[in-house]
């Protein structure tokens, strides 16, 4: 199995850094989350450069490529939803930001306060709810992302999308995760890696000693099953049963990152002086969504044995 991007995957992927290094990043994510925007800039500059259409013009793995390079630059914007789970049940344009909800959920949505377009997943369909500017109560939020809280007469209303959409959109929306989650567990772990090198005790840096090492090479192993799992299933149309494995094993993963970089880190990691928090508490929103991971394995279960997996 080539392991390798091709040429064009390289160039889109080239493409994405050198856009996310003029506007993303942790400084930039932090001011953001200080009041609750959402970044306008860097989503009009993803949408110029043709990124929200990339699953459409490339395929699946070059739209998650892109959710997992953003994710690991701290990018405040809803790249998922739009690159992966509305190509996934519509090919119409939209407004955007879109944001996505389950039928019945009642708690804060990510980017629902900026949404312009909603996504619910009910069962066998998934329905569109255009978003009226400020429909969307804002709600206060430590996770690093801008959370919002939809009326439930918004989440029960919308134009339906088709018989067979809600199975789509969930696995767009599971993709999505699993990306979201391997790009921030890279960024958590490289700024964890980064002040273990620097701090040092006895005479020597923290980093070097073996204890810290095999923790460290544990989390490394996750990041790295959890980045191949996620591509492997984006690889392959109609990956029910793969999108599954990936997002219950991501999620997971992202559990345990959260918690050795932040014990690594000692207290400064729990402080905001410290950039780890923009991207291990986006961890903790992502393993709420779909049902956590109980969710996503029930779901790996029901594609299994249901015969319905691609």
């Amino acid at each position: 199995m080539d392991f390798e991007l091709n040429p064009e995957q390289q160039a889109v992927l080239e493409a994405v850094e050198s856009l996310l290094a003029k506007h993303a990043g942790p400084q930039r994510a932090i001011e953001l989350a200080a009041a609750g925007g959402y970044d306008e800039s860097l989503d009009a500059a993803l949408e110029e450069s043709g990124f929200g259409e990339l699953a459409t013009a490339m395929g699946r793995l070059e739209a998650a490529l892109l959710v997992e390079a953003v994710a690991r630059r701290a990018g405040v914007v809803a790249v998922a939803a739009r690159a992966l789970a509305l190509p996934a049940v519509s090919s119409s344009p939209v407004p955007g930001p879109v944001c996505l909800v389950a039928a019945g959920h009642a708690g804060p949505v990510r980017f629902a306060a900026h949404a312009r377009t909603l996504l619910v997943l009910d069962g066998d369909e998934a329905r569109r709810v255009d978003l009226p500017a400020g429909a969307c109560r804002p709600v206060a939020s430590n996770f690093g992302y801008p959370m919002g809280r939809i009326p439930s007469e918004l989440v029960a209303a919308g134009t339906s999308l088709g018989p067979g959409t809600g199975p789509a959109l969930a696995d767009a929306w599971r993709l999505g995760l699993a990306a979201e989650a391997t790009g921030a567990m890279e960024a958590a772990l490289e700024k964890t890696v980064a002040y273990l090198k620097d701090r040092r005790q006895f005479g020597k840096s923290i980093g070097s000693f073996q204890a810290v090492q095999h923790r460290l090479a544990e989390c490394a192993i996750q990041l790295e099953a959890s980045r191949w799992l996620c591509r492997e299933a984006a690889f392959h149309a109609g990956a029910s049963e793969a999108i599954a494995t990936a997002a219950a094993f991501a999620l997971d993963a992202a559990g345990d990152v959260f918690a050795e970089t932040h014990q690594l880190s000692g207290a400064i990691g729990f402080t905001r002086e410290h950039d780890l928090h923009v991207w291990s508490m986006r961890l903790h929103a992502l393993r709420q969504e779909l049902g956590g991971v109980a969710g996503h394995r029930r779901a790996l279960a029901d594609a299994r044995w249901s015969g319905s997996a691609g």
